[in-house]
Formats: C-alpha cells, structure tokens, sequence
C-alpha cells in the first residue's frame, strides 16, 4: 500500500517537473497562433471590439486595456467609420473614455453593455452592428479568436477576424508564461465547451 502511495506521488512529481519545464522553456506559441486563425489586417466600414477584465469595476484591465490600445491603432489607419464597444458597462464605459482620449471621436462609438460573455458578445452586437455598414472586423486577443469568430458566426453575422497579440506578447516575459498557461487552460475548456452547446 506505501510503495503504491510512493509511485503515485513519484509519477505525479515527475508529471508537475515535466509540465514545469515545458511552460518554462517551451511555451505554447504554436497552440496561441492556432487560435488566433489566419494573421491578416482586414479594413471594414464597422470595427467590432470586446471588452475583457477590470480592476474594481472601475479601470482598465489588462486585457481590455490592450484591447482599446489595438482598437485605436486599428482605427488610425483610416477607413473605419464606427466602433462598437461590447461588454458590461463597467467594461465598456472606461474602454470607451481611454479610446475617444486617444482621438476616435466620440460620435463614432457605439455602446452594447449588455453582454457578459463571449456568446452574449455575438447575440447582442449582431442586431446593434446591422444598423451600420460593413464589412465587419472583430478585435479581440489572439488565444480568444477561435471562439469569438465562431460565435459571431453562429449569430448570423459575417465578421472579418483582426487577433492582436496578446499572450504572444507577453510569452517572452517568463514570469507571465504561468498566468498565460493559466489562461489557455480556461480557454480550452471553453473551447470544448461552447461547441457541446451548440454556440458555435
């Protein structure tokens, strides 16, 4: 019975050393860039961007913080004539302020608040985006693409995918590659998830 115990707690010490070195020294790009699809700027008339985290429900996360970086970036190579925000208010508003701040006027920026999730995302802002012209692009984080893409889809409304290089980027850091596996995890199995709902 001990030597049983022994060789369990062995395997799974070797287990947790050998996924230690894989995020450690190896991490997934190859698994992110799945993902993310097809690396490609599309132009559109309408950009489509989904809000992420907060801090306190009143600033900026991380992630919806580098969303509204990439929507502005995105906005300022021309073409684009309206930019729909979706998320909870306390996302969208403070992502909204730190856009117009960086010159997207404010008239431009249409508001869905009502979303909490990636489906709610797609089922909320299909019926606000065909009020205005496309083609459509979505932004979002290049680990979120796959989903968001597809439930976009199954919404009924055509979006050209634009991934930004989230965890990509911070991938390099190793102090972050932990947080970042963390978050693929999450990720895959919502991935196996929406599918076995029928979201996608």
């Amino acid at each position: 019975m001990l030597r049983k115990a022994v060789r369990a707690c062995l395997r799974l010490l070797t287990f947790l050393g050998a996924l230690l070195m894989l995020v450690t020294l190896l991490p997934p790009r190859w698994y992110v860039n799945r993902l993310a699809g097809v690396w490609a700027d599309p132009r559109g008339a309408t950009l489509i961007v989904l809000g992420a985290d907060t801090i306190d429900g009143q600033m900026l996360g991380m992630s919806s913080y580098w969303r509204s970086v990439y929507a502005v970036r995105t906005w300022r190579e021309g073409g684009f004539g309206h930019l729909i925000l979706s998320g909870k208010t306390d996302v969208t508003v403070p992502m909204r302020d730190f856009i117009v701040c960086q010159g997207v006027p404010a008239s431009a920026v249409v508001m869905e608040e009502r979303s909490g999730s990636t489906r709610e995302n797609a089922l909320f802002t299909a019926p606000v985006a065909r009020q205005f012209p496309g083609p459509y692009v979505l932004l979002t984080s290049e680990h979120h693409m796959w989903r968001a893409h597809r439930a976009f889809q199954k919404a009924g409304l055509m979006v050209e995918p634009r991934p930004f290089p989230n965890a990509l980027r911070r991938l390099n850091q190793r102090s972050a590659r932990w947080s970042i596996f963390a978050e693929l995890l999450v990720e895959s199995a919502k991935i196996v998830y929406y599918p076995a709902r029928g979201w996608v």
